[in-house]
């Protein structure tokens, strides 16, 4: 009876695992077959940063070297639309597979947590797309020569701007993260505070590996990383798990019972089995 008992939650938990998989693939697929009849602007937004960097330069045109890359770059572009539009969707369906494990207390905070992972996600993505863009595209077009001219394809601009969307707007869930922990109980104030320089060496190291090979926009993403780290070090702080409070309150609530007990135990009730065996 144990070892089924100790299998069923586990099943029940990839049951509910599944489930949230399917809604989160319907989510993306629903988005994706709107997304598909606006590829075109999509792509259009997507590249304007690009396009206003190399406008400058006098050579404002994308290519694509194979025949099919364009329609599979548009099929990427709206399956990128999708994901956006389903992110909603998505981190709904991840916080309510984690609120089994809250207290009740805990689970009100579900809604307010979806939103803010919701605004920070879009003002990463939007940090990268309206200030990283700019800067490090003009890095990068600045080795144009009379005789070298930078001819970026549809198929490369996409897998470069999906991924430093997608890794400034979930590194800017990153103090979400961190009052999670903390109210989970994993981390403490005092420990992020202790371990603030590690955390830095890892930030400069982690911007060098998902940006591009150049120390200005290693830069700008490493400084919103300090800045979230501090703003996750006060969430800790507000929100973070009241051990001090919490454990004292127990502490009365167990004199009290002890009380009870004691007061139920007592000598009263000693000499009325005297009396009554007597």
């Amino acid at each position: 009876m144990s070892e089924q008992e100790e299998k069923s939650p586990f099943t029940e938990h990839l049951g509910e695992l599944r489930d949230r998989l399917i809604h989160a693939f319907i989510a993306v697929g629903l988005g994706f077959a709107v997304a598909y009849f606006f590829k075109e602007q999509l792509f259009e937004i997507l590249t304007a940063p690009l396009v206003t960097a190399m406008a400058k330069s006098g050579h404002a045109k994308l290519i694509f070297t194979g025949l099919p890359e364009a329609f599979f770059t548009y099929l990427k572009v709206a399956l990128l639309g999708g994901v956006v539009l389903a992110t909603p969707v998505l981190f709904y369906e991840f916080w309510m597979f984690v609120s089994p494990g809250l207290y009740r207390d805990e689970k009100k905070y579900l809604l307010p947590i979806i939103l803010l992972s919701l605004i920070f996600f879009i003002a990463g993505s939007s940090f990268g797309y309206f200030i990283v863009f700019p800067y490090g595209f003009q890095f990068f077009l600045g080795f144009t020569t009379e005789t070298i001219q930078a001819m970026p394809s549809m198929k490369e601009y996409l897998s470069f701007a999906s991924k430093m969307l997608l890794a400034f707007g979930f590194v800017f869930e990153l103090p979400l993260v961190l009052t999670f922990l903390s109210r989970m109980g994993l981390v403490t104030p005092a420990f992020l505070k202790k371990n603030r320089k590690y955390a830095l060496l890892l930030f400069f190291v982690g911007a060098a590996i998902i940006t591009p090979p150049d120390v200005v926009t290693q830069i700008m993403m490493a400084m919103p990383l300090i800045l979230l780290y501090e703003i996750g070090i006060l969430g800790a702080t507000i929100f973070g798990k009241a051990s001090k409070s919490d454990s004292e309150g127990k502490n009365d609530d167990d004199e009290q019972e002890e009380k009870i007990s004691e007061f139920d135990d007592g000598p009263e009730t000693d000499d009325i089995d005297s009396e009554f065996k007597k």
